[in-house]
C-alpha cells in the first residue's frame, strides 16, 4: 500500500525496556502495513535487546493537540486550584505527608 505520492506509510514506534515502564517514542518508519513495520521496528529500535514490547502505529491515527491551543488543554480553569497539590496544606496530627 502506497500513498498518493508512491511512498509506504508513515508509522510511529514506541518500546517499552522493562517490565513495569511505559512505552516511550522511539522513532519513525516506513513500511507497507502493519506487519511490516512491525518487524523493521524490531530490526530498527531493539537491536540490543533494549526493549520487551513494541507498538506500531500509523501516523495518520495520530491525533495530536494544537501547541497553540496549549491553554485551552492544559491550563487550569479559573477558580479550579484544588486540582493541584499546592493547592492544599499539610494537615495538624496527620503523619507521613
Amino acid at each position: 500500500m502506497t500513498d498518493t505520492n508512491g511512498t509506504w506509510p508513515l508509522w510511529e514506534v514506541f518500546v517499552r525496556s522493562s517490565r513495569g515502564l511505559s512505552h516511550v517514542h522511539a522513532g519513525s518508519l516506513h513500511a507497507p502495513d502493519a506487519e511490516m513495520a512491525l518487524k523493521n521496528a524490531r530490526d530498527l529500535y531493539t537491536r540490543r535487546n533494549e526493549g520487551i514490547s513494541l507498538w506500531v502505529v500509523a501516523s495518520t491515527d495520530i491525533i495530536a493537540s494544537d501547541p497553540d491551543a496549549k491553554g485551552m488543554y492544559f491550563e487550569s480553569p479559573q477558580g479550579k486550584d484544588y486540582r493541584h497539590a499546592t493547592y492544599y496544606t499539610k494537615s495538624e496530627g496527620v503523619k507521613h505527608l
